[in-house]
């Protein structure tokens, strides 16, 4: 987690920031737009599906901050992580490059938001866990929502299955690799490497030894981890994965390739 000076614009602002706002009515309209068919589906679909991604990494920092700050850190408040500002858990690296390089090359979620987190001011080892655990619950209870929206409204548009046509399907596509996106992120984030709140959850109960090595690994496991993802058996076996958990979810798995594709309306 990455330190991030506190202005006088955010010291101690607590409520949604313009720049969030302006997000939500970027995939407000987009979305609407997607849904009533108005203008090249891809391109709608682009905007609608990476402002609705910038909402949720703020989300899923904006956790983090929330429950550190229910546990004690009140600095949180001062350096505007409750404001939702995507500019205050900017790190150039963590926060824009590789998610942009995760999500436009491989169709990867991965958050990589920072919040400076005072370990000192909080409680006990298991509120510096909940803290960790706060971002991918978040990307989890978003999918779960997305889920039971994707089924209400597929139901009520294709009565008859998704094979039998759906009037408005470039909207539950982009919808759908949201969906998709967000279990991704849920999945990585709890891996317990380095840098990931998976490792976060456990780092309070490891020995300083383990710690201090975990330190040296931590600025590059999230590129190895990428790394990896390109080899073909573990990415067969990684995507095989997040397939399996959409499909008992209750996503078509066909509507998750059909919003890839508009959502990379380039290619």
């Amino acid at each position: 987690m990455t330190d991030t000076q506190p202005t006088p614009a955010t010291r101690g602002r607590r409520g949604p920031s313009p720049i969030f706002l302006g997000l939500a009515a970027i995939a407000l309209l987009s979305g609407g737009a997607l849904f009533l068919g108005i203008g090249a589906p891809g391109i709608v679909a682009f905007f609608f599906v990476l402002s609705a991604w910038v909402i949720t990494l703020c989300l899923h920092e904006f956790a983090h901050a929330l429950v550190a700050y229910r546990n004690g850190d009140e600095s949180v408040v001062h350096r505007g992580y409750l404001t939702l500002d995507p500019l205050r858990y900017t790190h150039p690296v963590f926060s824009i490059v590789l998610p942009l390089i995760f999500v436009l090359l491989g169709g990867i979620g991965l958050p990589g938001g920072a919040v400076f987190v005072d370990h000192r001011a909080l409680r006990t080892r298991g509120a510096r866990s909940r803290v960790s655990a706060a971002g991918p619950l978040t990307n989890l209870a978003i999918a779960i929502v997305l889920a039971v929206v994707l089924a209400v409204g597929i139901g009520m548009d294709a009565p008859r299955g998704v094979n039998a046509g759906m009037p408005h399907l470039d909207f539950w596509a982009a919808l759908a690799f949201l969906l998709f996106l967000q279990v991704t992120a849920t999945v990585l984030n709890l891996l317990p490497i380095p840098g990931l709140d998976g490792f976060g959850i456990i780092e309070p109960y490891l020995p300083a030894t383990w710690l201090a090595r975990a330190a040296r690994i931590a600025p590059f496991a999230i590129l190895i981890l990428f790394g990896m993802l390109w080899i073909p058996v573990v990415n067969t076996a990684f995507f095989g994965a997040i397939l399996g958990i959409l499909s008992v979810m209750g996503v078509p798995v066909e509507l998750v390739g059909t919003g890839y594709g508009l959502f990379q309306f380039w290619r």
